[in-house]
């Protein structure tokens, strides 16, 4: 019922996994049935540290249940099911629930779409242009991967994509109009304030909840018979274990479902009240409320408004400003962050905001948000003020300095954990490098990408890191060359991600000679070895070879270990090329050496994927497994999922030299999916792509087909923690006499 795999939960049993996604969590609660109280005592059990982001993102488990909308999730739902609807858009304002009953007909529409569900939310994304790539990886493709790719992958599939949020992103709608045209099998269903307004849409309006029929003396049963009066209810009772619904407040209750008329986050905020004031006076000053709302508005969203005019009027001033100021921040913030922007009594006025219902507090962590409407609504009041410069610079300054703070651990012990942080925290991130550039601080922006650039690449946001810093670039024009040599390297470096070489080349080049004018000799050292990787990936290995042993030797030279303990492993994949294994294995040692030195974690396991190669290529198979699975650990505990994979390849090749085919399909087809999920960095040092596949293809002549294509497609969609576990214990059954090194 959750979803999940046994395999899965005996490991969360035997406590081999302490740490469940929280979509686990989450599954395990909706499936058991648990009761509000249950499921927050086991929300509150699972240990906050050291929880991974969920790799198979699936529709979201309400933490409640859906509230009178029976006939809308059937009809919406009867509508996803006809050919004809291709793109089926919920409208509606803010707070009417259209998420809520979006998820609802997904997870009830499921048989109709044997492809799969993919929720994407873009409340967040306010770049159009991400939206197509970011439903791209979603989908499971990289970032480089072009609109035909994405058609590719959609072809001869019948899937349902669920787009919430799409009015902060409506300049996009015409693309997905065009992606839904060419993928017959694709049904969309979206959420907007307004419609998409493109060739093929049907808008389905979404209206507030039905209502109590009278508020003259109604019976209680009466009132919770209705919806909108059954969601009052139920929420006040979770503000307040002891409401009842009874005689005596049936009335001033559904007076108040009257009142806002039916709109779930309006009887939310209000029921939310019910903890210290009572319904009549609630009543009354709901009254006062509504009378305030613009006439400019449509009716239903001068209610909405109202609502939260009331709610905001409670606040004492220092609650409104820090209210108003908390708007800028996208997709959640700490108390820190808070303190940052809204000063040193941020952490006491967050309380008056949480008790108002217009701040929400994470369970078991010190992290906060809002809802969309109440955080749109506190943009438009922010906006009325003259604060709107300050907070914004507060905000972006916050966070650069977070990411310039965060730079340096990046390279260390450290680097999980912060690598996880700067994950959490990339909405507010991307919002504050679009600030800083809007409003000229290139510099503070240039200083952020020269220290905490690589998040972008472990991270697999590559082509979004070098997006960055071109614009950096193109608006620096004031930038010293000494700046500009640096940035450079950086967008060289980044277009590795991307497989991009002629342009990494070009940039590596530009920076490599600006470095040399202001004598910057770090940057040489660095500018050189991106202009190696770039000749490597282009095929010219002696040219790469000798760039990267003149890059390698000055910055000994100047007494760095990082650059030298990367770049021997990349040198040493030229020599293991040649056949000179000897070689090879000096250099991979010599960079694993220097990477243990300095504790930095990608150097580490780029050494010990070439060593593992080595060892393979010269036929010790115990050892290339040894080096295979202790590089394979340390891209798991730093989080690089494109390394994860590449050593799932490396020890399927191992498995078939072995004779063990069905262990080898399997991780093969493990790791493949796992590289159509990301956006995979380049590693020119792993194997030939070609002699890849030749590995793969003469594997599969010596296992029967059937059994070849069930274990292949069994890997492909085991979950990342099996086939972790699958690779570092091993399943020699089935094995075969192994094939000749």
């Amino acid at each position: 019922m959750a979803g999940l795999s046994a395999r899965g939960i005996g490991m969360l049993e035997r406590g081999e996994r302490s740490h469940p996604y929280p979509h686990t969590v989450r599954s395990l609660a909706h499936a058991m049935g648990l009761t509000d109280d249950e499921r927050t005592e086991l929300l509150a059990a699972v240990p906050t540290g050291g929880v991974d982001p969920d790799p198979n993102p699936v529709l979201p488990v309400p933490l409640t249940p859906l509230v009178g909308r029976d006939r809308e999730v059937e009809e919406i739902g009867s509508l996803c099911g006809r050919p004809e609807v291709r793109l089926l858009t919920l409208t509606g304002l803010g707070g009417v629930g259209k998420t809520r009953i979006a998820i609802e007909v997904a997870r009830e529409t499921a048989d109709t779409f044997p492809d799969g569900l993919f929720f994407v939310r873009l409340a967040h994304l306010d770049d159009a242009a991400l939206v197509v790539s970011t439903v791209a990886r979603m989908l499971g493709l990289r970032e480089q991967e072009d609109k035909e790719a994405l058609v590719a992958r959609l072809s001869g599939e019948r899937l349902l994509l669920v787009l919430d949020n799409f009015e902060h992103v409506l300049e996009a709608a015409p693309e997905m109009a065009k992606l839904i045209e060419a993928s017959p099998g694709l049904t969309v269903l979206a959420t907007s304030r307004a419609p998409l307004r493109v060739r093929g849409e049907q808008a389905y309006p979404v209206g507030p909840l039905a209502l109590p029929a009278s508020t003259l003396s109604p019976h209680p049963d009466e009132v919770l018979g209705s919806p909108s009066g059954r969601l009052f209810a139920e929420r006040a009772k979770a503000a307040s274990p002891s409401f009842q619904l009874t005689k005596q407040n049936a009335a001033a209750v559904a007076a108040i479902c009257w009142r806002v008329d039916g709109l779930p986050l309006a009887l939310e905020l209000a029921a939310a009240k019910a903890g210290f004031i009572d319904t009549e006076a609630l009543l009354s000053r709901l009254d006062l409320a509504l009378s305030g709302g613009s006439r400019a508005l449509p009716e239903r969203q001068r209610t909405m408004r109202a609502a939260l005019d009331w709610s905001y009027d409670l606040l004492s001033e220092p609650g409104k400003t820090l209210f108003r100021w908390l708007s800028l921040f996208a997709g959640g913030f700490t108390i820190e962050a808070a303190e940052a922007v809204g000063g040193e009594d941020a952490i006491h006025l967050l309380g008056e905001l949480v008790e108002q219902s217009l701040v929400t507090a994470e369970l078991g962590r010190a992290r906060y948000g809002m809802l969309e409407p109440v955080r749109q609504y506190a943009f438009e009041k922010l906006e009325e003020t003259s604060e709107t410069e300050v907070a914004g610079g507060a905000h972006a300054l916050y966070y650069l300095a977070l990411a310039q703070r965060a730079g340096p651990r990046l390279r260390g012990p450290e680097q999980a954990v912060w690598l996880g942080r700067l994950d959490t925290e990339l909405g507010n991130l991307r919002a504050a490098i679009r600030w800083a550039l809007d409003h000229g601080e290139v510099e503070e922006v240039a200083r952020t990408a020269r220290t905490s650039w690589s998040f972008w690449w472990l991270r697999g946001h590559a082509g979004e890191g070098r997006r960055w810093v071109e614009e950096t670039l193109a608006r620096g024009t004031d930038l010293s060359d000494f700046t500009r040599g640096r940035l450079l390297f950086i967008a060289s470096t980044l277009a590795h991600g991307r497989s991009d070489w002629e342009a990494s080349r070009a940039l590596a080049e530009e920076g490599l000679a600006l470095c040399r004018r202001v004598d910057d000799q770090e940057g040489v050292a660095l500018a050189l070895g991106s202009a190696g990787i770039s000749a490597l990936g282009q095929g010219r290995r002696e040219e790469g070879l000798a760039l990267l042993e003149e890059s390698m030797d000055l910055g000994l030279k100047l007494e760095q270990r990082e650059g030298p303990s990367i770049l021997s492993s990349y040198a040493a994949s030229v020599l293991l090329a040649r056949g000179d294994f000897t070689r090879a294995r000096e250099l991979a040692e010599r960079g694993l050496a220097l990477a243990r030195e300095i504790e930095v974690g990608i150097g580490a396991f780029l050494a010990l994927h070439t060593l593992a190669q080595v060892a393979l290529a010269e036929g010790d198979l115990d050892n290339a497994v040894r080096l295979y699975r202790e590089g394979l650990s340390l891209s798991v505990e730093i989080g690089d999922d494109s390394s994860v994979a590449v050593y799932l390849e490396g020890l399927a090749n191992v498995a078939a030299s072995r004779g063990e085919l069905v262990l080898a399909a399997r991780l093969w087809g493990a790791a493949e999916a796992l590289l159509e999920r990301i956006e995979v960095i380049a590693y020119v040092q792993a194997p030939d792509r070609a002699v890849q596949a030749s590995q793969v293809a003469a594997a599969r002549e010596r296992l029967d087909r059937e059994a070849w294509e069930r274990a292949w497609a069994e890997g492909r969609t085991m979950r990342r923690e099996a086939a972790l576990e699958e690779a570092l214990s091993g399943d020699r059954s089935q094995a075969l006499p192994a094939a000749d090194p």
